[in-house]
């Protein structure tokens, strides 16, 4: 085979290894009506004066139920609650003991909870984000997602996503804010349209005592 038509078939497999994890994302979406996995998330802040910072990492769970709730709720190193009711959105710190609560339409918009908790297919997803699929790296399928909005609060969200037994996984999500912090999220034990999760697990009720803050 000449060097010509290695290029062109090198070519070819980059493509449509690109192609794919589009599809990929799709087959995610259409797949997946309810979600519960642990995380890990690591942020770090971009650097400033040439320092870097140190990154941070806490864990927890998260599930969701499309295409409106969804919660996190993270364990280490501080304990926290990020809960998606349908029509709000709460903040539970339990260190200050302090819940935070907003309307979840206007507190969401082009978030990443939008791109994997809320849309059904990509052409719900295109309205509101450019998707742009990447090269698979290491098993894993992964798509660019950036936010239409001029001002929203993300530069970019990467989703990677792994095949097991015929179903999509959610593996991992990078986030990059507006100011350059980055958030790497990995995924593990995930379990894809659980019975055991239903809509009522989203509720969130104050904990007695706490300050509800309504910004």
């Amino acid at each position: 085979m000449t060097k010509a038509a290695t290029l062109c078939l090198s070519m070819f497999f980059a493509v449509a290894a690109h192609a794919d994890s589009l599809d990929s994302l799709a087959q995610f979406l259409k797949q997946t009506r309810s979600l519960r996995a642990d995380f890990v998330q690591v942020v770090a802040a971009p650097a400033k004066e040439g320092r870097l910072s140190k990154p941070k990492t806490s864990s927890g769970s998260f599930a969701f139920v499309r295409p409106s709730v969804f919660r996190f709720d993270y364990s280490k190193p501080f304990v926290q609650n990020i809960v998606a009711d349908g029509k709000n959105l709460w903040l539970f710190d339990a260190d200050l003991n302090q819940v935070t609560v907003r309307n979840q339409a206007q507190a969401l918009g082009s978030t990443p909870a939008t791109l994997i908790a809320s849309a059904n297919d990509l052409a719900t997803l295109a309205k509101e984000f450019d998707l742009q699929a990447a090269p698979s790296e290491a098993g894993v399928d992964w798509v660019v997602a950036k936010p239409k909005l001029k001002d929203s609060s993300l530069q970019q969200v990467r989703i990677g996503l792994r095949s097991e037994d015929g179903q999509m996984l959610l593996a991992h999500l990078d986030i990059v804010d507006a100011f350059g912090t980055r958030s790497q999220m990995r995924f593990d034990k995930v379990e894809v349209n659980p019975s055991h999760l239903a809509s009522s697990q989203f509720n969130f009720v104050p904990p007695k005592g706490a300050d509800v803050v309504r910004p």
